[in-house]
């Protein structure tokens, strides 16, 4: 009995040391708290670097032929004859189809009918011309004899003019002629439909049989299109903030859904002057340039010019692009090189005026020139309520202490921005985290350093 009360004492024992230390624990915990001063916030340190910087902008879209040409007729009828299939590799003047000619063969043999008519007339006209001339010459001659009177002579120069209007008449109705048979045999070969260049039929929209229409005046059936199919482009939409950035011949990344992680050379060929609105409502719309990219890197070996095909050597892994393929562009606008650079999320926006009442404030609560202190808190609370907003940094001084100074940035690219004034190359900055830099972090903030990015 006497050993179990002597055990229960000294478990009791240790247990209210235990407690001891506890409490004794956070006392100090919370004293260093109150009485220790500010502790430090926990952030994410880089050095700023000279680098080079590349600006970019993003955008998406399809891959189409840099030329694809709509074949359509230019007369109406059934088509008879189609030697052509989608995908077939064709040569400028080939034949791709033939829309039954025989109405139009009709026209052209009534036609040179009409010529042939308006021929033999014209024929008779002159004789009859020839036949008023010799009558006119005699009657002049008994005329001036004193053999006719005056009115027979007058009738016969009448007969001569109105031979000679007849005559023109048959002239022009020859001229008249002719230019329908023109007409006639020009949409008889347009029955027949060749290609305008060496290429690839790319869309095939008819079948043979079909009756198609069209006319001089509109485009009608779409027949078909024939395309290089060996000078493939992307034409992306570009905002209307990115578009100013991108100039001519700026180089760009292509990456296809097709091949993914395989990025392919490209050149921008081309910029739209007008924009595509995409929306109902004007709060909806969608401002968006379209611009085309040529695509540099070898491809579509197979629909190069007719004959080259087995040329090709079938080790080389070109791709194979199909006009409506989804791909997405880089375009490098803008490079500078050696210049200072810092990650994107190290630079934010902040109100200058409320940094500089804190400051003032700071320097008259220490003591220190506290009538220029108080003049300056004066200055900026009697100026306008106008926010001061600007780019800025927290610069890690040698105290550890966060400073927030203005900067003046350049170009940036998916994770640096360009510094052009207000730090310069191995300060410190604070790069995280974002509530840190955004908000929470203030002017004179003491921070620690919970690691550093590694350098490039």
């Amino acid at each position: 009995m006497p050993m179990a009360k002597k055990k229960n004492r000294t478990r009791n024992l240790l247990i209210f040391v235990a407690i001891a230390v506890v409490l004794l624990v956070a006392l100090g915990f919370v004293g260093q708290r109150i009485f220790g001063g500010p502790s430090a916030e926990r952030v994410e340190i880089v050095t700023a670097e000279l680098r080079t910087v590349t600006q970019t902008v993003t955008a998406s879209g399809r891959v189409q032929p840099e030329v694809e040409i709509v074949i359509s007729p230019d007369v109406s009828g059934e088509v008879v004859q189609l030697p052509v299939v989608e995908g077939q590799q064709v040569r400028r003047g080939e034949l791709l189809a033939r829309i039954k000619p025989d109405y139009y063969e009709a026209q052209v043999e009534q036609a040179e009918a009409q010529l042939s008519q308006a021929k033999a007339n014209l024929s008779q006209r002159e004789a009859s011309l020839l036949l008023q001339e010799q009558i006119l010459d005699r009657q002049r001659q008994l005329y001036e004899a004193q053999v006719i009177p005056l009115d027979e002579y007058e009738q016969s120069e009448t007969q001569h003019k109105i031979a000679k209007t007849d005559l023109d008449a048959a002239t022009f109705n020859v001229e008249s002629s002719e230019a329908r048979l023109r007409e006639v045999e020009e949409q008889l070969s347009k029955t027949a439909l060749y290609a305008p260049m060496s290429g690839t039929v790319s869309q095939l929209d008819i079948e043979l049989g079909e009756r198609v229409t069209g006319n001089e005046l509109q485009a009608g059936t779409t027949v078909m299109k024939v395309a290089r199919l060996d000078q493939m482009e992307l034409e992306v939409e570009v905002s209307e903030n990115d578009v100013v950035n991108v100039a001519l011949g700026d180089t760009a990344s292509i990456e296809v859904d097709a091949y993914p992680e395989r990025f392919f050379k490209g050149i921008v060929t081309e910029i739209a002057n007008s924009a595509r609105l995409q929306g109902s409502t004007f709060q909806e719309q969608v401002t968006n340039f379209p611009v085309k990219i040529r695509i540099l890197d070898p491809h579509n070996p197979a629909s190069q010019a007719p004959g080259v095909l087995n040329e090709t050597p079938a080790v080389q892994d070109y791709p194979s692009f199909r006009p409506g393929m989804s791909g997405t562009v880089d375009i490098f606008t803008n490079t500078v090189t050696e210049v200072v650079a810092v990650p994107i999320e190290a630079v934010t926006v902040r109100d200058f005026k409320t940094i500089n009442r804190a400051r003032a404030r700071r320097a008259a609560s220490s003591g220190s020139d506290s009538t220029a202190a108080d003049n300056s808190e004066v200055r900026s609370a009697s100026s306008s309520d106008e926010e001061d907003l600007q780019r800025m940094v927290f610069v890690v001084n040698d105290e550890m202490k966060a400073v927030a100074t203005a900067v003046e940035t350049g170009i940036s690219d998916d994770q640096f921005i360009e510094i052009k004034s207000g730090l310069e190359e191995g300060q410190r900055v604070v790069n995280g985290p974002y509530s840190a830099v955004s908000r929470e972090l203030g002017d004179g903030d003491l921070v620690e350093e919970r690691g550093i990015r590694g350098s490039r």
